[in-house]
């Protein structure tokens, strides 16, 4: 082994036991429960080094050691393996969505077993509309002369308007510009909406142009509209666990997470791979003792880092980055696939 594979394995081990035990971490310690081959003198060297590279740092006058925030990014970065995620963790993971009835009840559903599975604060973004296509477009009479218009996207949101029309219409009238409103929508993404289906007007003459014309804006509206964007968060209880990790109280960091602004910017940024982001790095100075792991999860538009929506778990610094890591990439995985398969509807 040679001598910076070493420090890195000295470096992985006190990660290791700090996330475990919450205490310092000495030589004796490592040499003890670690099989690295080499003399606790010699792992006293080489926590030296590391101390100077600053990836740890000695809390206090504790002949221990901890890791910094750049030590844990090296640690992600460089030492993090994919944590194999225990049978009982897969079949709750598996089996969290059976009979979820519908989009508020899949993402309630998704918060909940993220923050259970991971003992952290769970977030989960709503999928983005603006990123989804039209599933289906549906014309239900109200009376003879009002009708609402629903609109379901492929990610399951769905928008409604119900609109006065100027006078009383067939039956056959609605069922044809439902038909045609389909036609023209369906699988198309909701900017191209307004393309799609303008020129539905021309088809019809002078006296049934002005309710057609309300059909359709009212169409347009639907899908142009940038409807606010909504996350939810469970698991805040679960920081109580880790109080000792916050340096004064965990007040700022639940302060932080009351505020719908913050939550959406933590996931402002989520890709299509797990990303982390520790400590310092936190653009939220109320969220600099904390890290965050994030993805997106869905496929908007079949491309490649379009996400419909995103999720991650939110906890202090000393966290199980690779158990977390592997636990938010599974459930976003099979979340963006019920999703994109419809299973609710």
């Amino acid at each position: 082994m040679s001598t910076s594979t070493r420090r890195l394995e000295i470096l992985r081990a006190i990660v290791d036991e700090y996330v475990a035990t919450q205490e310092p971490v000495g030589s004796k310690a490592i040499a003890d429960r670690h099989e690295l081959g080499v003399s606790p003198a010699t792992i006293r060297n080489e926590m030296a080094l590391l101390e100077e590279e600053g990836l740890i740092t000695a809390p206090h006058t504790s002949a221990g050691r901890i890791p910094t925030d750049r030590g844990y990014r090296v640690f992600v970065d460089k030492l993090a393996e994919v944590k194999l995620l225990s049978a009982p963790e897969r079949r709750a993971i598996e089996s969290f969505l059976e009979g979820a009835l519908d989009l508020d009840d899949v993402v309630m559903r998704t918060v909940r077993l993220l923050a259970d599975v991971t003992k952290q604060v769970a977030v989960v973004q709503y999928p983005s509309i603006m990123k989804s296509r039209v599933r289906h477009i549906e014309v239900v009479p109200l009376t003879a002369s009002r009708m609402m218009m629903i609109l379901i996207t492929d990610a399951g949101r769905v928008e409604q308007r119900v609109i006065e029309l100027t006078r009383d219409l067939p039956d056959a009238f609605i069922a044809s510009i439902r038909s045609q409103l389909n036609n023209a929508m369906a699988g198309q993404s909701l900017p191209e909406v307004a393309d799609r289906i303008s020129g539905i007007i021309e088809g019809y003459g002078a006296t049934d142009r002005r309710d057609v014309s309300l059909i359709i804006s009212a169409v347009i509206e639907m899908a142009i509209e940038r409807a606010e964007e909504k996350v939810v968060l469970a698991g805040t209880a679960n920081l109580a666990r880790f109080s000792d990790d916050f340096q004064r109280t965990m007040h700022p960091v639940l302060e932080a997470l009351e505020e719908q602004v913050v939550l959406l910017r933590l996931l402002g940024d989520a890709a299509d791979t797990v990303k982390v982001r520790i400590g310092s790095e936190q653009s939220e100075q109320n969220l600099k003792s904390t890290s965050l792991v994030t993805v997106g999860y869905g496929d908007a538009f079949g491309e490649a880092g379009a996400s419909l929506g995103a999720l991650g778990i939110l906890g202090p610094t000393r966290m199980d980055y690779a158990g977390s890591m592997a636990a938010v990439g599974a459930v976003a995985r099979y979340v963006g696939r019920f999703i994109s398969e419809g299973s609710y509807k």
